[in-house]
């Protein structure tokens, strides 16, 4: 199927979507939407559809009650209901999942206990394509973490339906080996009154682009998207976002945070807000800051806002990219401590806020260390 506009598009939410990898063309580096990615380390992912050499795994423990883990067919009507891919390995991702792993939380369920779900890759050799859907019931509330660790190049979708009245907490974790390479297309589709907060975290991988969208269905609807990422000496770390107000009385929040040390660590952020005319009351703002560590990173900031409407509570958007606030050095260097632990304190401090949104406590502890341990390394 298809879908486009028989008019150009004027803006993103008009694009050309299409679950056909033929119905999109050949990728060349130069649209705007790729021009930041370094195609050529994608891997086989720009290429035609094919089937999938490789593969990866979900592993996962004990689930409260409320949660239901399966599989179900391409054929389910839930697999493709909430996400039409816009891009062409979104598409690519969609045509070579042979089945899409379905997480349920039940109506009027509260769940007391984070889901944790791991994807685990075992190789970079071969193509892996995967689908996710996560169904959250009305007026249910869960914390869910998805982790992704291993090795792989994976192309894969994960479509999130949270219903009317409905609470969920999404953490995704990309903590790949060195090697990986991940593209990623997550959609979220809110009910009337329906709340996602979604925390990214970015730190492994080789090359790693993430497309993070989200869809209001009825009014009330709220979104809160954080981004945390560490790009070290040679990684390419990417990310984007398309919040579309299409009905009144949603609210956005859209803050990413990142560092960058070493030669050629390279970071995109790169954040859309569409208030299409019929959003009246929509508040939404968003911003991004990066942090450069050391010479040779690049970090890319794109922050852009539609407005088709002046009816609207509020709209805004920011980016700064620097180095360190030398005030911020000089003040704790005068107070006896060695730069080097300056520096960790500064750093620790700038992801504090959004890694305090992640309400798991061991898994908040990890990535700190994580951090820490990337600094103490480039101190070395």
């Amino acid at each position: 199927m298809t879908t486009q506009a028989s008019a150009p598009p004027t803006t993103k939410s008009q694009a050309l979507r299409s679950y056909d990898v033929a119905d999109f063309p050949a990728l060349t580096g130069m649209e705007e939407e790729w021009r930041f990615t370094p195609l050529k380390r994608l891997r086989g992912l720009v290429g035609q559809a094919q089937a999938a050499t490789g593969a990866v795994r979900h592993e996962h423990g004990d689930l409260p009650a409320g949660v239901t883990l399966g599989r179900i067919a391409k054929d389910d009507p839930r697999v493709g209901s909430v996400l039409t891919p816009f891009d062409r390995i979104s598409a690519l991702a969609y045509s070579g999942a042979g089945e899409a792993l379905l997480i349920q939380v039940a109506r009027e369920a509260v769940v007391a206990a984070p889901v944790t779900v791991r994807v685990v890759g075992d190789g970079a050799d071969g193509l892996a394509f995967g689908h996710t859907f996560v169904e959250v019931g009305r007026f249910a509330e869960v914390t869910l973490v998805l982790e992704h660790v291993g090795s792989a190049t994976l192309a894969d979708n994960v479509e999130v339906a949270v219903a009317d009245g409905a609470k969920l907490t999404l953490v995704t974790v990309a903590d790949w080996a060195d090697d990986a390479v991940q593209a990623q297309h997550l959609k979220v589709k809110l009910g009337r009154d329906a709340k996602v907060v979604h925390v990214q975290v970015s730190l492994g991988g080789d090359l790693v682009r993430q497309y993070t969208s989200v869809e209001y269905t009825d009014r009330g609807g709220e979104a809160e998207l954080y981004g945390v990422y560490f790009a070290d000496s040679g990684q390419h770390l990417e990310h984007r976002q398309l919040v579309d107000h299409s009905v009144p009385d949603c609210r956005s929040y859209v803050g990413y945070r990142g560092a960058l040390q070493g030669e050629s660590a390279h970071t995109v952020w790169v954040g859309d807000v569409l208030i299409q005319a019929e959003a009246t009351g929509t508040d939404t703002y968003e911003i991004n800051r990066n942090l450069l560590l050391s010479d040779g990173a690049r970090a890319d900031s794109v922050p852009n806002l539609e407005i088709e409407t002046g009816e609207i509570a509020g709209a805004g958007h920011a980016s700064a990219t620097g180095r360190f606030d030398d005030e911020q050095l000089f003040y704790l260097m005068a107070r006896g401590i060695p730069e080097e632990e300056a520096r960790r304190l500064v750093v620790r401090g700038f992801f504090a806020e959004l890694i305090n949104k992640i309400p798991v406590e061991e898994l908040r502890e990890r990535l700190g260390a994580a951090i820490e341990e990337r600094l103490a390394k480039a101190g070395a």
